[in-house]
């Protein structure tokens, strides 16, 4: 048996689960590390706190490797929100983004423009369908522009940017920062592109909520000060106190705290699974549920709105159904977990999604339509 099909042996989800895109449900690997990890915690003795606490290296170590860049310049963070404050907090000039944006963005750099009495400056761009383009960050640029802040894959309809073409566009003197969370441990790219790279381990790394990470290049190091550095972002080795060292050098800056050494162990582990079973195997294998999704969909008379071309999707199908309340309680009746927002029905299938839960989607789908033809 290949390393995928051992990565694809862990989903235990029961059949009908299709919202990876917003919470990916604990893998057994997770589940049994956090067990034992619980476990060693309980016991207060020292030499267990420290065993735990190695998880903390072991996270920054695997997901520097999926990176494909240095265990130093990466952190560990509480959510992908906080990586992105640090981000954006430490910045001046105007910062390119997309008003289409997840909110972790868009309130984030507008909070950081009113807290630096506008010392940096949002630009905001409307690209059609929300697709941040070259040629549409093109058309913002100027001599003020210091950086673009854009989302890897878009989490509406599943656009994935072009983030080489993306950084050949702002050129070297400009930082290119990613929300990756959409797509980190699903698509294999090269990461180094960018200069910040912000994720989180609930979604496709199977590792819950406080597994987020940020990874700080040494350029954006020379060009984001750590306005948010804590006691864990100081020049100070241990604690210190009657003093106020300076920030550290390293991406360390980008802390404020000792991470949550039980999210850290669940950061590892998931982002461990991901790296065996490769993350190009696993894009693959994705790849394929994502086109059975839209050839349903398609024979179903449903619209489809994501980008049908692998190159530019993740794991995020969007239909446009034309009573999309009708359908987002048919696929419930029917056990299938989506997610349903306004006029959209957002399906996410991962690696692992059985046959069972595809089956369950294209009986569901010919129902509604069935339906839909009796009552029109």
């Amino acid at each position: 048996m290949s390393a995928l099909e051992d990565y694809v042996g862990t989903f235990d989800t029961e059949p009908g689960y299709l919202n990876w895109a917003a919470f990916g449900p604990l893998s057994p690997s997770v589940r049994e590390e956090v067990f034992a990890d619980a476990d060693l915690l309980a016991s207060g003795r020292p030499s267990s706190l420290a065993l735990v606490a190695e998880r903390i290296g072991q996270a920054q170590e695997t997901v520097a490797e999926l990176l494909g860049a240095d265990a130093a310049d990466v952190t560990l963070q509480p959510s992908s929100t906080h990586g992105l404050q640090h981000a954006l907090y430490g910045l001046t000039g105007t910062v390119v983004a997309s008003t289409a944006e997840f909110p972790s963005v868009s309130l984030t750099l507008e909070r950081a423009s009113a807290a630096s009495d506008r010392a940096l400056t949002p630009r905001w761009i409307t690209p059609a369908d929300g697709r941040v383009s070259p040629e549409a960050v093109a058309a913002a640029l100027d001599d003020e522009v210091t950086a673009l802040v854009v989302s890897h894959v878009d989490f509406r309809t599943g656009y994935r940017v072009d983030l080489a073409a993306l950084r050949d566009v702002l050129g070297p003197d400009r930082l290119l920062i990613v929300d990756a969370v959409q797509s980190f441990g699903v698509v294999d790219v090269d990461y180094t592109a960018a200069d910040v790279v912000i994720g989180h381990g609930y979604k496709w790394l199977r590792a819950a909520r406080g597994s987020g990470f940020a990874w700080f290049s040494p350029r954006a190091r020379e060009r984001i000060t750590p306005v948010l550095s804590g006691i864990t972002g100081t020049t100070a080795t241990g604690l210190v106190v009657d003093a106020l060292p300076g920030p550290a050098e390293s991406a360390r800056a980008y802390t404020v705290s000792v991470p949550d050494t039980l999210a850290a162990g669940r950061l590892a582990i998931g982002a461990r699974d991901v790296r065996d079973a490769g993350v190009a195997a696993i894009e693959s294998r994705l790849a394929e549920h994502v086109d059975t999704v839209i050839e349903i969909a398609d024979r179903h008379g449903i619209e489809v709105v994501s980008p049908r071309e692998r190159e530019h999707r993740a794991g995020i199908v969007a239909l446009a159904p034309e009573e999309p309340a009708r359908l987002a309680a048919a696929l419930a009746n029917a056990g299938i977990v989506v997610t349903a927002r306004g006029s959209s029905i957002r399906i996410a299938p991962h690696a692992g999604t059985d046959a069972e839960t595809l089956r369950l989607l294209d009986e569901t789908l010919q129902a509604f339509g069935q339906t839909t033809f009796i009552s029109s």
